[in-house]
């Protein structure tokens, strides 16, 4: 399996870094399409609170690589636009923005996370265009195959769906990176690990996966939920050794996109170790034996 700083220098040649920004888009999940309160580990800002939300297109990116100043000297990015369902509202406003975002001579990709049952036949045809211009990324959240925990965490959609999303993309000549979260409630080490295998297994293979330790946020169900009845988490240890295996499960061809997450340090309410990433990724690191810089997110 390859590691993502390897590939991406690799791939564009030289360091790149990923901006976080906003496209302005919601959820089926809480717009009352599908549901109203979105997934239950799901914050209130859809897992995009580190994009500038509600901003031009220009202030957005030069307010990300404020960010990011002193991080890194990357002079190549990668424009992630991570926040609730970024293939999902109106098409045409869409593709203006992504056009204007990949016409950008610094972006050396895009990167659209989104959901498996929010790529209709007009979206697919955007995607396709915006290849043609710039490496397109397509991160759909499945977090997990078992179904039983997927209606637990009201993710909205059946394992079929995404298994023909996966296949209309890949047809269509796109990158398809998979988020998988560990540790969700009731699912035992088999069960993390046979959502990893089912995603080794597919032809052709993910071209990405990304792998996040689950994160109890406040305002989420879950930590309701979690307040109510708490369920064990791991601690670094243990997850370390479970990223390791799943590192010797996936294919050598698929790039390990994340190995940990950044939960906002003012929401997080457990695992308080995922709030010190360079330990975190260091003890990972070490796990993998991938050297003692950082590999992933």
């Amino acid at each position: 399996m390859q590691n993502l700083s390897d590939y991406l220098i690799r791939r564009f040649g030289g360091k790149t870094y990923k901006l976080s920004l906003s496209s302005g888009c919601t959820c089926p999940n809480r717009d009352g399409t599908l549901g109203t309160g979105g997934c239950t580990f799901c914050s209130a800002g859809g897992s995009g609170e580190f994009a500038a939300l509600e901003a031009p297109l220009d202030e957005q990116i030069r307010m990300a690589k404020e960010r990011i100043r002193g991080k890194t000297d990357a002079a190549r990015y990668i424009a992630y636009f991570q926040a609730f369902t970024n293939t999902y509202g109106d098409v045409s406003r869409l593709r203006k923005l992504y056009m204007e975002t990949v016409s950008r001579e610094e972006i050396a990709a895009l990167s659209l996370g989104t959901r498996p049952d929010c790529l209709p036949d007009d979206v697919m045809e955007m995607l396709r265009d915006l290849r043609k211009i710039k490496p397109v990324f397509v991160e759909l959240g499945l977090q997990t195959i078992h179904e039983r925990t997927a209606e637990r965490i009201r993710r909205g959609y059946s394992l079929p769906v995404f298994e023909e999303a996966y296949r209309k993309l890949k047809e269509a000549g796109l990158e398809v990176v998979v988020h998988v979260i560990l540790n969700l409630p009731g699912e035992t080490h088999e069960d993390m690990l046979d959502t990893v295998r089912y995603l080794a297994a597919l032809d052709p293979p993910p071209d990405g996966v990304k792998l996040q330790m689950l994160q109890i946020l406040k305002g989420t169900v879950m930590a309701e939920e979690y307040a109510r009845d708490p369920f064990p988490l791991m601690g670094l240890s243990e997850y370390a050794d479970l990223i390791a295996e799943c590192v010797r499960i996936l294919p050598e061809e698929t790039v390990l996109h994340r190995m940990t997450g950044d939960g906002p340090r003012r929401l997080l309410i457990a695992p308080l170790w995922c709030l010190d990433k360079k330990r975190v990724l260091n003890t990972l690191n070490k796990k993998i034996n991938w050297g003692s810089s950082s590999k992933g997110e």
